[in-house]
């Protein structure tokens, strides 16, 4: 009876099983996603930046990491064909028909923030540096977020992109000049807002300019305008030893040159013409 009672519990665990993985199946967490998809990353907290002692209001080294960071993301999934990040923000841009993990929204989620986050932990030494030359020590685990958001146009998706670096002008903006009344004009924080509340853009470049000699159009232009991320090909330089002939076996050098695809990071206007013509090709409309 005790074998009998045994295989009874067996089965009925195997049965139970196979119920919740059909269950599963049909789960609504599976959904495909429609065609043009973005992908956005998002964002370190401020608690982070605040304990890893970021500079302000921009740190080359940290924003340098997101860039490899997304890179890396880029080499790993071929389907991006462009991405585009400023502060602790990134968004990728899959094509439109891709079938990566079947266009599962939970999958391309899961998949592509947990390649982000452990590029973050396993490039932080390579930008990370104090001035004393040691890494800056890692106080704990980075932790990211992310959403998938469908685009039903090209125009939706270039919308979207433009106004992230309009966001990304203006946020930079204001924060430039928050800084340099905080760190050179020795205000507080709270003084520093309410100097530079109601002002508009000319305004604030104005003042930047004349009590602190700083040009804003002369910050580094990944500041102004954030990070583009797109595909390309450099030549490549290798030596190759190999037999002189197919009747000569003594070994000679060869140079060969080849392509070599790359991720390159330029930091250019998205918001004009000129980039959407240029990159017609990765946004085809049929």
């Amino acid at each position: 009876q005790d074998g009998q009672v045994q295989v009874r519990i067996c089965e009925e665990v195997r049965d139970g099983r196979q119920r919740a993985a059909q269950h599963v199946a049909g789960c609504p967490h599976r959904r495909a996603l429609l065609p043009q998809v973005s992908f956005s990353v998002e964002e370190l907290t401020h608690r982070f930046a605040t304990l890893h002692e970021f500079k302000k209001p921009n740190d080359v080294q940290a924003l340098s990491l997101m860039n490899r960071c997304a890179q890396a993301c880029m080499e790993e999934f071929s389907d991006i064909v462009v991405a585009y990040g400023e502060s602790d923000e990134y968004t990728f841009v899959l094509k439109k028909s891709t079938t990566l993990f079947t266009r599962r929204a939970s999958k391309i989620t899961t998949a592509i923030v947990s390649c982000f986050a452990a590029s973050y932990v396993f490039y932080w030494p390579n930008f990370m540096i104090a001035d004393d030359g040691r890494v800056r020590p890692l106080q704990y685990p980075p932790q990211f977020d992310g959403r998938v958001v469908c685009y039903p146009s090209l125009k939706n998706l270039r919308d979207y992109l433009c106004w992230r670096q309009a966001d990304c002008h203006i946020n930079n903006l204001y924060n430039t000049l928050f800084w340099t009344l905080v760190i050179k004009g020795c205000m507080t924080e709270a003084e520093a807002e309410a100097r530079i509340r109601g002002t508009v853009s000319a305004e604030k470049n104005e003042m930047m300019f004349t009590e602190y000699g700083l040009n804003y159009n002369s910050e580094p232009a990944m500041f102004r305008k954030g990070s583009t991320l797109l595909r390309g090909e450099v030549d490549e330089t290798i030596t190759k030893t190999g037999p002189t002939s197919t009747t000569d076996p003594t070994p000679v050098e060869r140079v060969i040159t080849r392509k070599k695809k790359i991720v390159d990071i330029v930091h250019i206007d998205l918001i004009g013409d000129a980039f959407w013509q240029e990159h017609a090709a990765l946004f085809p409309t049929d």
